[in-house]
């Protein structure tokens, strides 16, 4: 029985090596016009208007697709909030793992943008400039994630743009040490507008004025 389960064994090893010497497959990393990695961009490799394997970039955009008869490959970059990328008549070599270079970018699809649109103002109704904003997504367990910040405007404005998603986000504005924080449930893409009210002390006010 050892014997049989040895050249079993060995027989299926040997299969595999012969595969993989018949096979070829790619690698790559797909990026946003920052160059931050895209977690979970779907990779497609096409050939003659088919879609032949497909595989998932991991959380920093690195992927491998392997498994691949020697030939020439559309390869079909896209997730959801992006618009999709195209790498075409790449060649797939025999026993290779070929890099398909450092220019896989996928930029927004601003028609598929969650856009958070704020303004902060004081107990009197003033714009206030400078104000520190915080954007955290929060998770189902109450969790919380920083993933974004920047300041106010002049005219006490706003804005954070995000593929599309359903989460909740938790934005939170702050200045002279005064903080208050609002969530926004995002269901889709579109614009999301909220007001934030810091109470400042009365010289603070004036100086905002």
């Amino acid at each position: 029985m050892k014997k049989l389960a040895l050249l079993i064994s060995t027989l299926f090893l040997t299969v595999g090596l012969a595969a993989a010497q018949n096979t070829g497959g790619v690698k790559g990393k797909i990026r946003t016009a920052d160059g931050d990695g895209i977690s979970g961009a779907l990779v497609t490799a096409r050939q003659d208007g088919d879609d032949i394997k497909s595989t998932k970039a991991d959380n920093k955009g690195n992927f491998v697709l392997e498994g691949l008869k020697p030939g020439k490959y559309n390869f079909v970059f896209s997730r959801t909030g992006f618009s999709s990328g195209l790498k075409a008549d790449f060649e797939v070599e025999a026993g290779k793992i070929k890099d398909l270079g450092d220019n896989l970018y996928l930029r927004v699809d601003r028609g598929t943008q969650v856009i958070i649109n704020g303004s902060v103002f004081n107990q009197d109704g003033f714009a206030i400039y400078g104000a520190k904003i915080k954007i955290e997504r929060v998770s189902g367990d109450g969790k919380t994630k920083k993933i974004g910040s920047g300041y106010t405007s002049r005219s006490g404005e706003f804005t954070f743009r995000f593929p599309e998603s359903t989460t909740k986000f938790r934005i939170t504005a702050s200045a002279k040490g005064v903080e208050e924080s609002k969530e926004v449930e995002v269901e889709g893409a579109a614009i999301y507008r909220l007001a934030i009210t810091l109470n400042l002390k009365k010289e603070e006010n004036e100086n905002n004025r």
